[in-house]
């Protein structure tokens, strides 16, 4: 089961990259929460994708390397790097640590600590 919940934390990133919305949307519970280490506080999965979705028009690519993962059973603790790159040419990494709660195969919480850091000679 945690070899699973692993795969599925990746597939929800998956589609995050690809920006297929209606794929993450379902991979989550209807009540839940996202949490990230901006000071801004919990917020919907319905409001956290939205967000994602009015920023992804600035993105020309967005890959996810996952670093290590850590399961058990209903949780899986990850940290990966975000290789972005902005259709202005911007570049940079997003690293982070993500918990994701599952609870009947749907994810119910994810808690993201994150950092930019800009990259200077490219991605």
């Amino acid at each position: 089961m945690s070899q699973d919940l692993k795969d599925k934390a990746v597939t929800y990133l998956r589609a995050l990259e690809k920006a297929d919305w209606a794929t993450a949307r379902a991979m989550c519970a209807p009540t839940a929460t996202v949490w990230h280490n901006d000071g801004k506080g919990e917020q919907t999965i319905e409001e956290n994708i939205k967000g994602m979705e009015g920023q992804i028009d600035a993105i020309e690519s967005m890959r996810y390397d996952i670093t290590r993962q850590l399961s058990r059973p209903g949780d899986v603790l990850q940290q990966h790097v975000v290789h972005v790159t902005t259709k202005n040419g911007m570049r940079g990494q997003v690293h982070a640590a993500v918990y994701f709660r599952f609870e009947d195969d749907l994810i119910t919480r994810i808690e993201e600590y994150s950092n930019f850091i800009p990259s200077d000679g490219g991605v």
